[in-house]
């Protein structure tokens, strides 16, 4: 995938330009750009991965082609409690599959949301896991967590063929 495909992931659950985003699991930061694109000048994004290379390579980067977007880097284990101010929207993309039990952590990433906060995942969709997607998280499974972690709507925005494993998908809870 290249940077048009991961905007075009995230593009129809950014309702507007602006605000306070932040991307769990960020690893080296594709979608942080892709989010960075999509909110633009005067936003915020707080990037949080356990891999402090990773922060650093994405830092650059965002530095480099969105000047005017602030980041905020946090070397933290996403699951665990952190402090991060109101957002209006989460990014966890290719991360939920890495969570035994995601229920905990996606309660968790909810309650850092403003009320009328987004959540957009990014995941294949697929149901049998491997090495590198221990513990998919298919649509219809993702839409059956989200209501139970309290989101009231969950919208399918995309798809999009993967050559690693059939079908990659984004959706977004509010």
């Amino acid at each position: 995938m290249n940077h048009a495909d991961h905007v075009n992931l995230l593009r129809g659950g950014v309702p507007a330009p602006g605000g306070t985003w932040a991307d769990f699991g960020s690893g080296m930061g594709a979608f942080t750009l892709a989010l960075a694109e999509l909110i633009g000048p005067g936003s915020v994004i707080h990037s949080i991965d356990r891999d402090a290379h990773a922060l650093a390579v994405q830092a650059r980067e965002v530095r480099r082609r969105f000047p005017q977007v602030t980041l905020h880097t946090q070397c933290h284990d996403y699951a665990r409690p952190l402090a991060l101010p109101p957002l209006d929207g989460i990014i966890a993309a290719n991360t939920l599959h890495f969570q035994r039990d995601a229920l905990p952590v996606v309660r968790l990433l909810k309650s850092y949301l403003k009320e009328a906060g987004r959540m957009i995942v990014v995941e294949y969709n697929i149901g049998v896991g491997n090495f590198a997607v221990p513990h998919p998280l298919p649509f219809t499974e993702w839409q059956r967590l989200a209501e139970r972690c309290g989101f009231a709507h969950t919208e399918l925005l995309a798809t999009r063929p993967s050559r690693f494993l059939h079908q990659i998908y984004s959706a977004v809870s509010w």
